[in-house]
């Protein structure tokens, strides 16, 4: 399973409750799109998981010096781009993925969770929301998973609701 967090805005720790912590703990890789504040917070998610992240616009230097403001990750044969989204227009997103031969664009920043299935750019878009500072919107995180017809996901509440379903 591909998890996909966003926006933990954590001083000390990952924040992971519930449903969250449960994907995160069986998660084969864990992508972050940013925001987790400080190093410590950073440091409980290597600790705990296969973590690809990038930083965002709330990091620290320290977090920023350590890893990638955008990355492609491979998993299970899907190509994903990561970007936090707080410096990209919708047009340098799309240009991101396309040139990363990407199938799939993972953004934070806003804590709105949700999934775009491409539109005009027919690359789709994943947004996981917040787990832990979800603000206006729902606590939300993103899971994936392969099967035979390709990856079937869904980004669910740490209460375990489902929040939404999408194909890939």
């Amino acid at each position: 399973m591909l998890v996909v967090l966003s926006d933990t805005h954590g001083r000390d720790d990952p924040r992971l409750e519930g449903r969250t912590r449960e994907a995160v703990d069986a998660a084969d890789i864990v992508v972050h799109a940013g925001d987790f504040c400080t190093e410590p917070v950073l440091d409980a998610f290597e600790a705990r998981c296969d973590l690809r992240a990038v930083h965002g616009n709330n990091d620290t230097p320290g977090v920023r010096e350590r890893i990638p403001a955008e990355r492609v990750v491979e998993w299970a044969g899907l190509g994903v781009a990561v970007a936090h989204g707080h410096d990209h227009t919708d047009v340098a997103l799309t240009m991101f993925a396309r040139q990363s031969a990407a199938d799939l664009v993972v953004v934070g920043h806003s804590h709105r969770p949700g999934f775009e299935a491409g539109g005009a750019s027919g690359i789709p878009r994943l947004n996981p929301g917040s787990h832990a500072d979800p603000r206006r919107y729902r606590p939300a995180h993103a899971e994936l998973r392969r099967d035979g017809e390709g990856y079937a996901g869904r980004i669910v509440q740490p209460d375990g609701t489902l929040v939404e379903s999408f194909r890939l």
